[in-house]
């Protein structure tokens, strides 16, 4: 059995699902190709293929669709590219905006009484560009759809303002001079910015999507250090194999996954466990890739590289959770494709029905345009943009920034939450839990250690030099500091040698916890790091013990209890020890808890439980990335990782535990707003269109129902900057 090849292209021109759908169906068709799927996020498109065949036959096909497609590969031009049609997109609609202005504000000064109006050539000059011009594309989108057999929204803006831009320059030439013809050009040019509008937000979507794997690939160095025979040398990555040394400094981020096999140090590895304090390593232990080193000088020998490293698996979630996601505007390109050709029946039906009737062709034209005027997508356009920022806006004013439309789809149907642990229910910071003297003087414990650590900026000394700084306690100087690797440290304090440093450092030393044996079990058992202040000379015991921890976040408590009041159930999720999950489940009311967990594993967890409902992710770290991109909503908090933030639908712009349920109201509100102006957008459709056919609502009436409509949506939507999130409980 053959194994396919693949490729993977670039596509441009997609502007929704459908395009998307499209492109897959052509390349499908293409001799030779097994299967071809297209992420529109990434907007790419992978194709398998069984036989060798030339890849400009796949570009063709693209191309005969309607759309672009190449082989380029670099990310960086591909980037730019993109940046180059945002920009662009931003200018046409500020354009849009300058032009349309001038001809909606002679409507919006009639209520004060204003009577004022453009002249119709000046109208005429603002709206034409607006139409032809920055509209073009609808017109090209239009017209594949209709090749393809399909209707989507861009048919629907094509047709609504082409009918509102024909009947005002027909109004215009049969009106007689010196008198005011009823024109309709502030009607489609407005259409056409509300328009450009959604499609900038959704490119700026996009953009944002593509962000989290660009974070992630920025991870991974690009040059490594490869020792051969003693003699060290720079390389490219590429160019390591399997097996090879690499040397990695203090400060350096692993270039490979690999073994350690020289050196001691400590590495940050909340990359992969999510775990805040750093892991000793010494020979023997594993490495991760993109992971950073602490202190000590590692050699490392090569385990995995490229597409079979962690990090490299870990963008590969990401890229198919993400790729699952799909835009809230389906649900109007779902109904175009009936109301689209319904209204253009309609349309020649009243045509044909007036003329038959034995009314004028001038009557008849001018209610089958009535017809069309009356069906302009005006508050579709609005319904959703308004309700996105209107919710968006109130939601930004209390730190909840909701980045897509995905989140908006799907927040009113949560039914599970994920918790993250260290970062989100915790401080992500390490704090002396429990601390004792086995003299009992526990200040002076506190002060001998604090003495070591000055200076030290490993989190634990950070811990321990808070917690004498709360006591008040003065530190005095240490002689002959140095820092034991992968063990603690160690230095000298009135002519006594001190050390602090892990259960490795108390057996090197010969010592045995004794008295404190029990109590530091107990401790571990909890999942506390404990760290030994022992006595090298002028004798050699054991001083105390230090357990350090991480603290709950202020308002986690009333999280939970918020998210269980609606019927919301909490999980935990962690790739910590089961010990330190259970004492932060416990204190919070969590019974649900999956510990040590690493991120694939992470990500499967949440496919799982999608089975029996909605589940929304949260989680601030790079580890806690594929997750939150499976999740139906992820929800990143204030002071994570660009990553998770970028994988995110929602971002928390504090981290305030309490704005999780917030988050989730304002979103459940926001889509409801969107959902009845949509239908109230099509309710002034069905009852307009009827009118408009029996000639009861000329196009003057039709134009001043679909404003209307249009004020009905955007006052609809604006109730919501009266929301208020619910944090105003106890947040201990």
């Amino acid at each position: 059995m053959s194994i396919p090849d693949t490729f993977d292209l670039p596509i441009t021109g997609m502007t929704c699902a459908s395009c998307a759908g499209r492109v897959e169906r052509a390349l499908r068709k293409v001799p030779g190709v097994k299967n071809a799927t297209v992420n529109l996020a990434n907007e790419r498109a992978h194709v398998e293929v069984l036989d060798k065949i030339d890849p400009a036959n796949l570009i063709a096909a693209v191309d005969k669709a309607g759309y672009g497609a190449s082989l380029e590969q670099n990310p960086g031009v591909q980037e730019a590219e993109q940046l180059k049609r945002h920009d662009s997109e931003r200018w046409h609609l500020i354009l849009a905006i300058v032009l349309a202005l001038p001809l909606v504000l002679p409507m919006l000064l009639q209520p004060f009484g204003v009577h004022w109006m453009l002249p119709a050539w000046v109208q005429l000059l603002l709206a034409t560009p607006v139409q032809f011009f920055l509209g073009a594309r609808f017109y090209v989108a239009a017209f594949k759809a209709v090749r393809a057999m399909a209707g989507n929204m861009d048919l629907l803006v094509a047709l609504g303002t082409s009918a509102g831009y024909g009947l005002s320059v027909y109004q215009w030439l049969i009106t007689p001079t010196g008198a005011m013809p009823h024109l309709y050009f502030e009607a489609s040019a407005v259409v056409i910015a509300l328009v450009l509008l959604g499609k900038y937000l959704e490119s700026s979507a996009k953009r944002q999507t593509s962000s989290a794997i660009r974070a992630l690939e920025a991870m991974r160095p690009e040059r490594a250090i490869r020792v051969v025979d003693g003699q060290e040398a720079e390389v490219a990555i590429s160019a390591l194999k399997v097996g090879d040394l690499v040397r990695v400094k203090p400060g350096e981020r692993f270039p490979v996954d690999g073994e350690v096999v020289e050196g001691q140090s400590h590495a940050d590895e909340a990359l992969i466990s999510g775990e805040s304090l750093p892991v000793a390593k010494q020979p023997g232990d594993r490495v991760t890739g993109g992971a950073i080193n602490g202190e000590g000088r590692l050699l490392v020998s090569t385990q995995a590289l490229g597409a079979e490293t962690v990090l490299a698996r870990i963008i590969r979630l990401v890229e198919d959770a993400q790729s699952a996601k799909a835009p809230i505007q389906k649900l109007v390109d779902k109904v175009s494709q009936v109301f689209v050709p319904v209204v253009l029946l309609l349309a020649f039906g009243t045509l044909i029905g007036w003329l038959l009737n034995g009314a004028s062709a001038e009557t008849a034209l001018i209610n089958a345009v009535a017809v069309l005027v009356i069906a302009c997508p005006c508050a579709l356009g609005l319904a959703t943009p308004t309700a996105i920022m209107a919710g968006t806006g109130v939601a930004a004013r209390f730190g909840i920034l909701i980045k897509d439309a995905e989140a908006l789809e799907r927040a009113h149907e949560v039914t599970t939450v994920v918790f993250d642990k260290t970062g989100t229910l915790t401080s992500g910071t390490p704090r002396i839990a429990h601390m004792i003297a086995v003299d009992g003087d526990v200040s002076a414990l506190l002060q001998q250690a604090g003495a070591l650590q000055q200076g030290s900026e490993h989190p634990l000394a950070n811990a321990v030099l808070d917690a004498a700084r709360e006591q008040g306690l003065v530190l005095e100087d240490i002689t002959q500091s140095r820092s034991l690797a992968g063990r603690g440290i160690a230095g000298t304090l009135q002519g006594r040698e001190l050390a602090l440093g892990n259960r490795r450092l108390l057996d090197e030393s010969d010592l045995t916890p004794d008295a404190l044996a029990e109590t530091a079990q107990a401790w571990e058992a909890e999942g506390r790091t404990l760290s030994w202040l022992i006595e090298l000379s002028p004798q050699r015991r054991v001083l105390g013990l230090f357990a350090f921890g991480d603290t709950l976040k202020p308002g986690a408590a009333h999280a939970v209890k918020a998210l269980s009041e609606r019927n919301i159930s909490s999980h935990l999720l962690t790739g910590d020890n089961r010990g330190s999950a259970k004492v932060v489940a416990d204190a919070l009311g969590i019974s649900d808890v999956h510990a040590e967990v690493l991120p694939a594993d992470k990500a499967a967890t949440v496919i799982e439980l999608k089975k029996t409902g909605v589940v929304a992710m949260v989680g601030d770290g790079i580890n806690d990335a594929p997750a939150l991109a499976a999740a139906d909503i992820g929800i990143a908090m204030g002071g994570g990782t660009d990553v998770a933030m970028h994988a995110s639908g929602i971002t928390l712009m504090r981290g305030d535990p309490r704005l999780i349920p917030a988050a989730l109201d304002i979103s459940r509100r926001t889509y409801a707003k969107i959902r009845q102006n949509l239908f109230w957008a099509f309710v002034y459709n069905l009852i307009g269109i009827p009118l408009a056919a029996f000639g009861l609502l000329n196009p003057v009436l039709a134009g001043a129902a679909m404003a209307l409509s249009s004020v009905s949506v955007v006052s609809n939507a604006l109730l919501l900057k009266t929301w208020n999130p619910d944090v105003e409980g106890d947040a201990s």
